[in-house]
């Protein structure tokens, strides 16, 4: 069994609550799955690597206007090296885009003590854990999901929630719905742009940029470019 520790920078609550996602072991299918590749079926060119093989915490910014929703951890990618969008394909093309954006300290992002910054960002992953095939159950995200609610009531900043993909759009217009009894209904389609009324982020919606998006052309880097500017840009109009 594989055990870690949150030791990030994040305090008080925030940090409380990564602790406790860390420790999660709620969900045997992934548990099982995220060990096993992170013991006997590493990646050869990473086989000397010690992978994290745990449910990777959040992080970013605690005061972020700006909340970034991914799907899960990637096998080979945040359950290897403990950090969200870190250590792969996946992660070489939204760290990018984030810096062009004024997001992130630098353009890439191998790993967790690489020196990265996200700046007035903060980025969680609907499911903790790396799923088999990529697709957590839909009881997995049921049972992930408040994670998602106590983290969005720990940063009082948010102002624009950005989701990738449509099981993060699905899931965060269901955690709000269950935080706070409303009846939200909205279709995903990138690039849209939803004003979900007072007291709710603006929800903004991007394909995954996951290799099977942006290696076939379905998201190109002046797509995911635009809607970032288009953050800026609402982010400018609202202070």
């Amino acid at each position: 069994m594989i055990k870690r520790y949150y030791d990030g920078p994040l305090e008080g609550p925030m940090r409380e609550l990564q602790k406790r996602i860390v420790a999660c072991r709620n969900c045997w299918r992934l548990v099982e799955y995220r060990e096993r590749k992170a013991t006997n079926e590493r990646r050869a060119s990473f086989k000397e690597w010690d992978y994290w093989g745990a449910a990777v915490p959040s992080h970013g910014d605690p005061k972020a206007r700006l909340l970034l929703i991914g799907l899960a951890p990637a096998s080979h990618g945040a359950n290897r090296t403990g950090r969200l969008f870190t250590g792969d394909p996946t992660a070489d093309f939204l760290t990018k885009s984030l810096h062009r954006a004024g997001f992130a300290s630098q353009p890439n992002s191998f790993r967790r003590d690489d020196g990265l910054v996200l700046q007035d960002a903060f980025e969680v992953a609907v499911v903790r854990c790396a799923p088999p095939n990529d697709k957590p159950t839909p009881q997995e995200q049921r049972t992930c999901r408040p994670y998602l609610q106590q983290e969005i009531d720990l940063l009082p900043n948010i102002k624009v929630a950005l989701v990738f993909g449509r099981v993060a759009f699905e899931n965060f217009i269901r955690a709000m719905r269950e935080r706070t009894g409303s009846s939200l209904r909205y279709e995903f389609k990138h690039g849209a742009i939803y004003d979900l009324g007072k007291g709710f982020p603006a929800l903004f919606a991007s394909y995954h940029p996951s290799p099977r998006n942006t290696n076939t052309g379905r998201l190109t880097v002046e797509q995911l470019d635009a809607v970032l500017d288009s953050v800026n840009a609402f982010l400018a109009r609202t202070g």
